[in-house]
């Protein structure tokens, strides 16, 4: 216990495999936390596309029911109003066009 607190293990004969493993693990230990990193950075990224689709939906709701009150009857006739139409008193009739070639 002695010797590896004085650290002899890394200057001793047989200290090249304890370098290549210290060096392996702190390898090993640079690629996780780069791999957190990373993981984190999506998690963000897609925390942010949920937010702007959610705010996308919310905006598309909202033009849809404008256009549902614009499409309404009652409407038209409000803005058509100040131009000087309105609608027909009685239905509108239905014109049949007969093909003269048929006959002959």
């Amino acid at each position: 216990m002695y010797d590896i607190l004085k650290g002899k293990f890394l200057v001793s004969e047989d200290s090249l495999k304890n370098w290549r493993f210290i060096l392996f693990c702190t390898l090993l230990a640079i690629v996780m936390i780069f791999c957190s990193h990373s993981a984190e950075r999506k998690v963000h990224e897609i925390a942010k596309l949920n937010k702007e689709v959610r705010e996308l939906r919310s905006e598309f709701v909202d033009t849809q029911k404008r256009l549902m009150t614009l499409k309404m009857e009652s409407t038209i006739k409000e803005r058509v109003a100040n131009m000087g139409i309105k609608p027909a008193d009685n239905p509108p009739q239905k014109i049949l066009v007969l093909n003269v070639l048929e006959e002959e």
